[in-house]
């Protein structure tokens, strides 16, 4: 036993060694990027860096291990070229928190937000770099928020991520008895309806902002409870009274990451790539079928397509279409200008790299 720890510890010392190359080959690279004006974070590059590292691991290490611990590892080079700020819906121990982490890596500047509609505010005002918003869950649907502010602001996706949802009630008294009301946001309580109509029939569902503030209010009063994370729990000091209620088991939420154009320019391609787009077409028989033409007649995947309301008063909508490619890619370019030439609006909300994996 003590000649393997002796082994890992010489590991640790060596592995630590080459972190500290790494990082200052960073600080070089970032000196470089200033003088050449470029940004510091390139999504593509770094999701080509990690599938290129999974597809090289030997074992016996996880792939899933391997992004996260190298997401880590450029979270803190990154930092070192320049303080990458991160805003996302708040407080303290949301799923928004987790999902920014995730992405990001820890090595950020937080920057918590009390609405979506702040996160994209913020992020529009040049007060973050990057926005993370949740746009679609696996049981729920879209978040019809996040997409209603897409029209109205300047932003675009670079990024998105996602995590499996766990939901869990949290108390200050870990007993399901005397709970008079839970608090959580709308889509939360959506997601554990089942188990609360069960277990907690007489509760009130109380809305509100964040999951986490749901969390917070909890940790006030006795006779309420949270929908919330684990790391909430931690955070507000509270009992996980019952794991995993959510009613679907395979629960996941999609987030967006958005910034403004004048903050980071467009992903270049990787090599597995989403672009983003929101449409609408004359109110007139067939306008929907040809709108797909030119993504038939090229080839172009068309991987999600959801309506929302125009709210002009006249029966019209938009779409959201989420394409497979970049527009770097001929195929994928044709099919985009013919799509813009049978559309009455055209916006692209991005593109952007996306788990091969």
């Amino acid at each position: 036993m003590l000649a393997f720890r002796t082994q890992i510890d010489r590991l640790d010392r060596d592995l630590l060694a080459l972190l500290n190359q790494r990082a200052t080959l960073a600080q070089q690279v970032g000196e470089l990027k200033k003088r050449e004006g470029s940004m510091a974070f390139r999504p593509e590059r770094e999701a080509q860096v990690i599938d290129g590292l999974k597809a090289e691991n030997p074992g016996p290490l996880k792939i899933d291990s391997v992004a996260p611990i190298w997401r880590e590892i450029m979270s803190a080079c990154r930092a070192l070229e320049t303080p990458t700020r991160v805003a996302y819906l708040g407080p303290a121990g949301t799923f928004s928190e987790l999902a920014a982490l995730g992405f990001f890596g820890s090595t950020i500047v937080k920057i918590p937000c009390a609405t979506v509609d702040e996160v994209f505010h913020v992020t529009s005002a040049g007060a973050a770099d990057f926005g993370v918003v949740p746009v679609e869950n696996s049981s729920e649907g879209v978040v019809t928020r996040s997409l209603d502010l897409f029209l109205t602001t300047p932003l675009f996706i670079i990024g998105e991520t996602s995590l499996y949802v766990r939901h869990n009630l949290l108390r200050r008294e870990n007993s399901l008895e005397r709970i008079q009301a839970v608090c959580a946001h709308p889509q939360a309580l959506a997601q554990c309806h089942g188990w609360l109509s069960n277990h907690l029939p007489n509760a009130e569902r109380r809305p509100v902002s964040s999951n986490a503030e749901g969390a917070r209010l909890a940790s006030l009063d006795a006779t309420l409870a949270g929908i919330a994370s684990t790391h909430a729990a931690t955070e507000f000091g509270l009992h996980v009274v019952a794991p995993a209620i959510q009613d679907d088991a395979h629960n996941r939420t999609r987030f967006a990451v958005v910034t403004h154009p004048h903050q980071h320019p467009q992903p270049k391609a990787s090599g597995h790539d989403c672009t983003s787009l929101v449409v609408s077409v004359a109110n007139r028989p067939g306008a929907v079928h040809d709108m797909l033409v030119p993504l038939k007649n090229h080839g172009v995947s068309m991987t999600r397509f959801e309506s929302r309301p125009a709210r002009s008063g006249q029966w019209e909508y938009y779409f959201y279409i989420d394409l497979q490619g970049h527009p770097d890619q001929p195929n994928v370019a044709a099919a985009l200008a013919e799509l813009r030439g049978v559309c009455a609006f055209f916006k692209l909300l991005g593109t952007y790299p996306i788990d091969a994996h």
